[in-house]
């Protein structure tokens, strides 16, 4: 019985009546805040990581999982392209040629991604031509000086398929009458949108005619698309020891990867920052028991005269503050995960009844709020907000075990 005296009496404590409102407002104060905390962390967690995977599906369906370079070129893609698909885990190879320019129309200029591409190839390594909404990637013709570019590009400039559009090359031609940068007219064949930043910086030319605009004779190197995308860097580095040293070869996480570890890093920051709201409870739970340890001076006096040891009476509070914690955060989980799961439903309910569009397509990538709820998030949550709790009771219920019984009870 003796043993089950310090968890009836700390569950006791937790829903009886206190002389002290104010304790009673502490404690609820601090339950509310816990279960805040726990429900804001999983909500935010929870959205960044439908932005990640969001990121992830977009970005890396539109870019090549590996690149294989040589300076000052490939000569023979072909034989290159061969060797390259023969490795373990490579799905196909595409040559390509990479420049920066400038495109402009109607006194409109905007900066490009020139990319030079074969299209009978391409389809192979890239989803471009599946995200086409005019015109088709089979138009672009070698001779036709034909491009592709995305929907965000396009519109910037007022494009419609037909126009003709001035694209300048950086580099410059020397010649008798001077420095020229070179440019060549080229003609709208297809606009694409994939849902990504390539729809407002990437244009797509036939490779021969990048070649004869950039005074190529060779390719710049192959665009490599890999059985899976995640073992994309292990694949590479087979890929380079069987090439040699005269190719750089690399991956997609060494040319994106920096832009989904600060992707990561947000999420961590973001994470720690909220973690203070729990962190606050857990001081008010403090807070509480303190008042509590003074309220019950008298109590706690009686029970060690009744035979409780110091070790039960710390007991006693360290049940009740991390009942406290522990209802707190049940309450804030469940909230956070049914938030997380139909948090996308609610934000489609929230625009119907105020009738605006909170993510415009024209300036976002996306048009609903994505969340993705991840269980091990949760379960570190949750573990962090009951270990704060519990250390959150140490100090008050040492307080209360160090309460003498005649000097406690010399007034009463």
């Amino acid at each position: 019985m003796l043993k089950n005296i310090p968890l009836y009496i700390g569950l006791r404590y937790t829903r009886a009546k206190r002389r002290n409102q104010f304790i009673s407002f502490i404690s609820a104060f601090s339950l509310i805040g816990m279960a805040l905390g726990v429900m804001a962390l999983i909500i935010v967690l929870s959205v960044m990581n439908g932005f990640d995977r969001e990121m992830k599906g977009r970005i890396l369906n539109v870019i090549p999982h590996g690149f294989i370079d040589q300076q000052p070129m490939v000569s023979d893609w072909q034989a290159l392209a061969t060797k390259v698909n023969a490795q373990p885990g490579v799905v196909a190879s595409a040559p390509y040629i990479q420049s920066s320019a400038m495109v402009t129309y109607d006194g409109g200029v905007e900066a490009i991604e020139l990319h030079g591409i074969d299209p009978a190839v391409e389809t192979k390594v890239s989803v471009v031509d599946q995200h086409m909404i005019v015109g088709n990637m089979a138009q672009l013709e070698p001779g036709e000086y034909g491009i592709v570019m995305g929907r965000i590009l396009a519109s910037r400039l007022m494009l419609a398929t037909g126009d003709k559009i001035r694209v300048t090359s950086p580099e410059i031609n020397i010649t008798p009458m001077g420095a020229f940068t070179r440019s060549r007219n080229f003609t709208l064949v297809g606009v694409f949108e994939v849902g990504a930043q390539v729809d407002s910086t990437l244009a797509l030319i036939h490779l021969t005619d990048a070649q004869k605009f950039l005074r190529q004779t060779g390719v710049q190197g192959l665009h490599v698309k890999t059985k899976d995308l995640y073992s994309a860097g292990l694949i590479m580095n087979q890929v380079r020891a069987s090439l040699g040293d005269e190719f750089r070869v690399r991956d997609w996480s060494q040319t994106q990867g920096s832009l989904f570890q600060a992707v990561k890093m947000e999420k961590i920051v973001v994470g720690s920052l909220l973690m203070i709201i729990i962190a606050v409870a857990a001081f008010n739970i403090v807070s509480s028991l303190v008042l509590m340890v003074a309220d019950k001076r008298s109590d706690i006096a009686v029970l060690r005269t009744l035979g409780l040891n110091a070790r039960q009476v710390m007991a006693i509070f360290i049940v009740q503050g991390c009942a406290v914690g522990f209802i707190g955060t049940f309450i804030g989980t469940i909230l956070g995960c049914f938030v997380a799961l139909t948090l996308t439903s609610i934000m489609s309910v929230f625009e119907s009844v105020l009738g605006l569009q909170i993510f415009d397509p024209e300036v976002y990538f996306i048009t609903q709020l994505p969340s993705v709820l991840l269980w091990q998030d949760v379960a570190v949550i949750c573990g962090i907000a009951l270990g704060l709790s519990f250390l959150a009771t140490l100090y008050p219920a040492y307080r209360a075990a160090q309460i003498e019984p005649a000097e406690a009870l010399r007034y009463e």
